[in-house]
């Protein structure tokens, strides 16, 4: 039978993997249904992070090995931090590019780079 102590970290992992699945089919649905770039890039970085965080997570510890938990943590921390970064950059080099915002959206907060004035 057993213990305790392995019922609790089958059900965290259980937890951890159907949730990080949930995040990731959300991402991926995200993908296909947004209607311009920015909105499919937002639904990648953001639920996409979370997902795949979480089921590295749940890797790390169904392996029951401290390093390898600490290096699933550190996995997971590393998609925090640059995921949102690496969007907002991608984002503001479409927008510079020139791709246009969907007709849904409200506000262009960021500024159109100007054409140089010809004399």
């Amino acid at each position: 039978m057993a213990s305790a102590f392995e019922t609790i970290i089958t059900l965290c992992v259980a937890l951890l993997l159907v949730s990080g699945a949930i995040f990731s089919l959300l991402a991926a649905i995200g993908i296909v249904r947004f209607p311009d770039l920015y909105t499919r890039m937002h639904a990648a970085s953001k639920a996409g992070t979370v997902g795949s965080g979480l089921l590295l997570l749940a890797a790390g510890l169904h392996s029951l090995d401290v390093a390898i938990l600490f290096r699933a943590l550190a996995g997971f921390f590393f998609f925090v931090l640059t995921a949102p970064i690496s969007a907002h950059l991608l984002a503001k080099a479409a927008h510079q590019a020139g791709y246009r915002l969907t007709k849904q959206s409200v506000v262009d907060q960021l500024p159109q780079k100007e054409e140089p004035r010809r004399h």
